[in-house]
């Protein structure tokens, strides 16, 4: 259980980025986190991976408080990150390094076959398109079985038939895995087809506005009307977000939306 309690985020220069979020997260669920720019969504991520400090409040994993990175939580960013002097399989081990050569040499070969990669073990990172690199990234964050991986926009700088393939990757490495997956993404689309559950945001401050079920099997038709329906769930939920400004305000309660 990933455990989000009544936490602030006010930096130095006053700017309150997050006020009195609150959430709790099962393990194995994927829940998607959306809202307007500056509502704080990738500072959520950054305090769940212990990466900053929270103001008050508290992170807390399977009861384990975070106050700073965590080796059971994994983070993607919106750049794969690579490390340009490694291969594509000794960046997808540089997490696993500690353990011995062969449980190593197979966690790489598992995560690898399962983005589509096994031929690309000694490819360097130059030699990667855009939608490769990130692949890498995934099999690497997800190679020392993180319980909580962190997704910043991984997938937003990339064209539509790469993004909607690297979703059918990580849900491929989910279902073997089962980590929490917290997916920071302003796609509306890509929020109703891979998340369980949908956290909409609202800026200045930071807060939650609603959290709501989404309720659909798996696996998902991109084209069926259940998601076409989830998509407008989504995009109402922020419209609502928008109009709610007032320090007093509750989420909107999932009946509502």
């Amino acid at each position: 259980m990933l455990n989000i309690q009544s936490v602030d985020k006010i930096y130095p220069n006053g700017v309150r980025a997050l006020d009195r979020v609150r959430l709790d997260i099962t393990q194995g669920e994927i829940v998607a986190v959306v809202g307007g720019s500056g509502c704080g969504k990738s500072t959520l991520l950054r305090l769940i991976a212990g990466l900053d400090p929270a103001t008050r409040g508290s992170v807390a994993l399977d009861g384990d408080t975070i106050l700073s990175p965590h080796p059971c939580v994994g983070m993607i960013f919106q750049e794969p990150r690579l490390l340009p002097w490694l291969t594509v399989a000794g960046n997808v081990a540089f997490g696993v390094s500690h353990l011995p050569r062969g449980k190593r040499d197979a966690i790489v070969g598992e995560v690898l076959l399962r983005v589509g990669l096994s031929d690309y073990a000694d490819r360097w990172p130059r030699e990667l398109s855009g939608g490769q690199a990130q692949r890498v990234a995934i099999a690497r964050s997800l190679a020392p079985r993180p319980k909580v991986l962190l997704l910043d926009e991984p997938f937003s700088a990339l064209d539509a038939f790469t993004r909607a393939s690297l979703h059918e990757h990580l849900l491929e490495l989910w279902r073997a895995l089962q980590p929490t997956l917290v997916l920071v993404t302003h796609d509306v689309e890509e929020a109703a087809y891979l998340a369980d559950r949908v956290v909409v945001m609202r800026p200045q401050p930071g807060r939650i506005s609603s959290v709501f079920e989404l309720g659909l099997k798996r696996p998902r038709d991109r084209y069926s009307a259940e998601l076409e329906a989830a998509k407008r769930r989504i995009l109402h939920a922020l419209d609502q977000s928008l109009r709610t400004r007032s320090a007093g305000d509750e989420l909107v309660p999932a009946a509502a939306i």
